[in-house]
């Protein structure tokens, strides 16, 4: 408080305009907006920090239209109080039957919802519990949706706030309701509870001194992940470009750029030696680069999305291109790294420049008019309250990120974390990929204001309006094939959002849809229990398939997409060749430090 008291002046006596890029006060409908002053903005930073960066103002509104509309529709209030009855007389008869021992269930949970799978919920008084909160659950969905005249957004606002508030609810939140925490607690006199106790004060603890959770230590890049050998051949202020060392005596005469999100720390993709993608393509002989960006902080906060363009993927491209010379180069993106490297490929090949082979993306969007549970967290007043956070930080910070998200899937990531660690009293192993959850990444100011206003506000890529250097880029002028991976259960990017690429791909698309989650369904390596996928190729010309009667139309093959992927990427390649040198010092890539270098090890 008092480093607030001390900057405030000298913040109200600042040029609004100046403390405000045009690239991102440009926002309203005809982009004349005033600057903000720096006092509203103090104000709205302030708010922002209380309420975790949700806006108020945009959750009245959702919830102002909600009622409203709803006040004026008799007829859906007739319908829900009909259906009140009617839930109240199965309940009714479902809990006589349960007493009995004769109740067949009169709902069923959704597929995603697994709170209610163990047998002990199965029995009574438990039964009869859960499914009471599960038909309450299904009559607040059709209380806060289907009503004529509200927006499709603050439908999917107030509908998601509900459904947040139902969950802190839920039976198994609490002793009392839980059967598993009350068997527990009397076979142990309590000292699960105890034992809880204890992890919710490490935790408290670490949270206070901006330590990883328990369990991290046990995976820290160089030592347990992000192992494959390399060198840092590039170091930038904003990123490091690692060059891996060939595992085989010849390599395919094509190297391969990966550009991962900078969402995240570039290891999902090295994790383990048994499930790193890098380790499984360098045993296959494909000479690897990878960007390892920077974590940013305040003074980082003027980067923008050229700056990531320029000082990552192009300057990336040059390296590769100076120490492979003469050969096309395998691209391939993660998440917003594959919405960049789509940016760069459309630019370069509307300026005719062919070093792209070919255009991977893994779970990265184009289209963003279908972006899932996210964009609940994406309208004008949101963003503004947004922006005035990170004016006032320099950049978001790794919380904010990491609540937006958890929020996504708060059963999974939040309600059920607390039964286990602080009423069950058991810790969850930690694991590589939970390691590197936890090891979050921060986001400059002026950079993610741009992205999410140009890209998931305006959808300015894929409707052709994204301009570098003032002129348009569009993904129509692509003409290397692309490779698209999305996954079935992605809450980042839903794959019927990444599909969309087909809509405007000048070139051929091999799409694939594979089972898990964002992160899981992409680090699937061979041989992991439970994996599937579909393949099938769009050729450039071939008609136009939906995405329901694609799945229809393509049958799932066990086992992981990343041989499949392998494959592609090697057939019709040139000659295998010897491998090339760590770097190329006489064109100003001297080999640095080891992989995984500097950047990725920055808190």
């Amino acid at each position: 408080m008092d480093k607030l008291n001390t900057a405030l002046p000298a913040l109200l006596a600042t040029d609004p305009a100046a403390a405000f890029p045009a690239t991102v006060s440009d926002h309203g409908a005809g982009g004349d907006i005033e600057p903000p002053t720096a006092a509203d903005r103090m104000l709205h930073a302030a708010l922002g920090r209380m309420t975790s960066g949700v806006s108020p103002a945009a959750l009245a509104l959702a919830w102002l239209d909600w009622t409203l509309h709803l006040a004026q529709s008799p007829g859906k209030w007739a319908r829900l109080t009909e259906k009140a009855w009617r839930k109240a007389g199965r309940f009714g008869e479902y809990a006589a039957r349960a007493a009995a021992g004769q109740a067949t269930p009169c709902i069923e949970p959704l597929p995603q919802d697994r709170r209610f799978s163990g047998e002990a919920w199965q029995r009574w008084p438990f039964n009869v519990i859960q499914q009471g909160f599960l038909l309450n659950q299904q009559w607040w969905h059709n209380v806060t949706t289907g009503i004529g005249g509200v927006s499709p957004h603050h439908e999917q606002v107030v509908s998601f706030a509900a459904r947040q508030l139902l969950d802190t609810m839920s039976p198994v939140n609490y002793i009392a309701t839980n059967p598993d925490v009350l068997r527990a607690t009397c076979a142990e006199g309590g000292m699960n509870l105890v034992r809880g106790a204890a992890h919710f004060a490490d935790d408290w603890r670490r949270m206070l001194a901006d330590r990883p959770p328990a369990g991290a230590e046990d995976f820290v890049p160089g030592r347990q992940v992000a192992v494959t050998p390399g060198r840092v051949v590039l170091r930038n202020r904003l990123m490091e470009l690692i060059q891996y060392t060939p595992t085989t005596p010849d390599v395919h005469a094509e190297p391969v750029l990966i550009v991962p999100a900078w969402i995240m720390k570039y290891y999902i993709l090295d994790l383990s030696p048994r499930n790193s993608l890098v380790k499984y393509l360098v045993d296959r002989g494909h000479t690897v680069f990878m960007i390892s960006w920077h974590n940013p902080t305040e003074a980082d906060r003027d980067l923008g999305m050229d700056d990531y363009l320029r000082l990552g993927v192009l300057a990336a491209l040059d390296a590769v291109g100076a120490i492979v010379p003469g050969r096309g180069i395998h691209t391939a993106g993660y998440c917003l790294g594959g919405t960049l490297l789509a940016i760069a490929a459309a630019w370069l090949a509307g300026r005719r420049d062919e070093r792209i082979r070919s255009l991977t993306l893994f779970a990265a969007q184009t289209d963003f008019t279908e972006a899932g549970e996210l964009s609940l967290f994406i309208d004008d007043s949101e963003l503004n309250i947004l922006e005035d956070m990170m004016w006032r930080q320099g950049t978001l910070q790794t919380g904010q990120m990491a609540g937006a998200f958890q929020l996504l899937r708060s059963n999974d990531l939040i309600w059920s974390r607390i039964v286990n660690d602080y009423l069950l009293g058991t810790r969850a192993p930690m694991n590589d990929l939970m390691a590197w959850n936890a090891d979050a990444t921060r986001m400059p100011y002026r950079m993610h204001s741009e992205y999410l206003r140009r890209l998931f506000l305006k959808n300015d890529l894929f409707e052709g309006r994204y301009r570098i250097d003032g002129t348009p880029v569009a993904l129509a002028d692509i003409r290397a094939p692309l490779f698209v991976v999305a996954t079935e259960t992605d809450h980042v990017a839903p794959w019927k959002s990444v599909y969309k690429i087909n809509l405007v791909a000048g070139a051929d698309v091999t799409f694939v849809l594979t089972s898990g989650g964002h992160n899981a369904g992409i680090v699937s390596e061979p041989g992991h229990r439970g994996r599937h996928f579909r393949l099938a190729r769009r050729g450039d010309g071939d008609t136009w398939l939906a995405p329901d009667d694609w799945v229809a139309a393509t049958p799932p093959s066990d086992g992981s997409w990343w041989p499949a992927w392998a494959d592609w990427l090697e057939a019709d390649s040139p000659a295998r060749t010897a491998p090339p040198p760590l770097g190329a010092p006489a064109h100003g890539y001297a080999p640095l430090d080891p992989a995984p270098g500097r950047y990725v090890l920055e808190r």
